[in-house]
């Protein structure tokens, strides 16, 4: 066997272990989210639970909105994104009893829902949108 050759079998092969690996820590995590929790339901359960709900509050200028907030994730994460800002928002909806979805109840619920690192690009979004987000800087820190 050629060195060359040697070379490529092990460069292979730990590139099929390394993607191997990140593939199941994105399997665990899921499935940790699909485990029930003290009160017999996952965080996926809730999230869905939230979202059927209140599915009624939101109106298409709304829905085209969060399309839009959520527009900067990369398209392979982007439904599972959608769906957890949307389960987020829901949830607040119901806490505060809202008659509809409105913006800046989309936008603080998706300020909650995101990761901390993730807020530069909302705000990125936001600004473009040209919506003032002073309201909710209490919610950035």
């Amino acid at each position: 066997m050629s060195t060359w050759f040697m070379w490529f079998i092990v460069l292979w092969s730990i590139f099929l272990i390394t993607v191997m690996f990140i593939g199941g820590y994105f399997m665990f995590r899921k499935f940790l989210k699909r485990l029930p929790k003290e009160d017999g339901k996952s965080i996926l359960d809730w999230q869905d639970h939230y979202i059927q709900k209140t599915i009624h509050l939101w109106s298409n200028e709304k829905k085209a909105l969060l399309e839009e907030l959520v527009e900067p994730v990369p398209s392979l994460f982007r439904d599972v994104a959608r769906e957890k800002i949307a389960g987020k928002i829901g949830e607040i909806a119901m806490e505060e009893g809202a008659e509809t979805i409105t913006e800046e109840l989309l936008i603080r619920g998706y300020i909650v829902a995101t990761p901390k690192r993730d807020h530069k690009f909302l705000l990125k979004k936001l600004k473009e949108k040209q919506i003032d987000v002073t309201p909710y800087q209490y919610l950035f820190k």
